[in-house]
């Protein structure tokens, strides 16, 4: 009888083991005649040496996709142990580590995982400016912050700045509590979410105190030029015409902006129409501008989000279409 270590450091372990211990249970299902320990981050096996080669390599294969996609659901977890043809097992394991955006704390990698998201990297790769526009789910804020780590980490900028207008909090931001940066960090969580998810607290706090990266209003960017800096405007769809304007003339010498937007999720006023529509058509065709459309198949969230996502779309063409006919009559 033999025994090996096999260290798991560089991914998730909650990935590894599953929820409960789901999966490590079934890893030892699989290899019943072995004997197959957790202690920390390290698995110890013991047994036959055979049994022990066999075990080890379908191991290799889980941290290996873990550490190109961050995630391993239990139905592949499966697949990987049960596969004995390698060509199969190839289908789960990428062999294209460039897809990887960032390594996050914990050894979490961040990536494009949709053919969308993937469009988008590519065309932040080409284009200064990037419209990216779908529906809430999607990816496009986490993928744009995610390209602004990376142009951070690989010196490609100096700085990063995250925006959002603060438009759902309209009137009612002066009664909320709290100095101004308490008030409005509400608005801009989810901006903080993702960075928490792309670097470790300690540096983020660093970041942040140094002004490398920088989150704020919308408001804040006017008569600033920005320079060397990677900008994502996320919920552009809030922005009216001069706002977007505003916005996209920031943008100085080496640097990149990613705009995101959702066209069904418009907080403005009704008398006020939004000036993303609007960019996006008059800026179509300007070498060095790109539009990125993303839909329900980027959906990363849970499963129901995207079925969610079809029935708002049925109903909001079927009120269109009554509207039209009501006033076209």
């Amino acid at each position: 009888m033999t025994e090996t270590i096999i260290n798991l450091d560089s991914i998730n372990p909650i990935e590894f083991f599953g929820v409960n211990n789901g999966k490590f249970d079934v890893l030892k299902k699989k290899f019943p005649l072995l004997k197959i320990l957790s202690r920390g981050s390290q698995l110890k096996i013991s047994g036959a040496p055979e049994q022990i080669d066999t075990a080890k390599e379908k191991i290799d294969l889980i941290v290996q996709y873990l550490q190109r996609n961050g995630h391993l659901s239990d139905n592949y977890f499966e697949q990987i142990l049960g596969g004995d043809d390698s060509e199969a097992i190839d289908h789960f394991v990428e062999k294209n580590p460039n897809e990887i955006l960032v390594f996050g704390p914990n050894g979490k990698t961040v990536r494009a995982r949709t053919a969308n998201q993937k469009k988008m990297v590519q065309a932040a790769d080409k284009n200064d400016i990037v419209f990216a526009i779908g529906p809430a789910g999607t990816g496009k804020t986490y993928t744009a912050v995610a390209l602004a780590v990376r142009a951070l980490k690989n010196k490609v900028v100096k700085k990063i700045i995250l925006t959002r207008p603060a438009v759902e909090a309209g009137e009612s931001l002066g009664f909320l509590p709290g100095d101004l940066k308490e008030k409005i960090d509400p608005y801009l969580r989810p901006l903080y979410d993702a960075l928490d998810d792309m670097i470790p607290a300690d540096k983020l706090g660093y970041y942040m105190s140094t002004r490398t990266i920088e989150i704020a209003p919308l408001a804040y960017m006017r008569g600033r030029t920005l320079d060397n800096a990677f900008i994502i405007l996320d919920e552009a769809q809030n922005t009216n015409d001069l706002q977007l304007k505003m916005f996209l003339t920031r943008i100085g010498a080496n640097a990149k902006a990613i705009i995101t937007g959702d066209p069904t999720q418009i907080d403005l006023p009704r008398n006020q129409r939004s000036g993303l529509e609007k960019a996006s058509k008059i800026l179509k065709n300007i070498d060095g501008i790109a539009h990125i459309m993303l839909d329900e198949e980027d959906v990363v969230r849970h499963r129901l989000v995207k079925a969610i996502i079809k029935a708002y779309d049925k109903d909001h063409k079927a009120e269109e279409e009554h509207y039209n006919k009501m006033h076209h009559k």
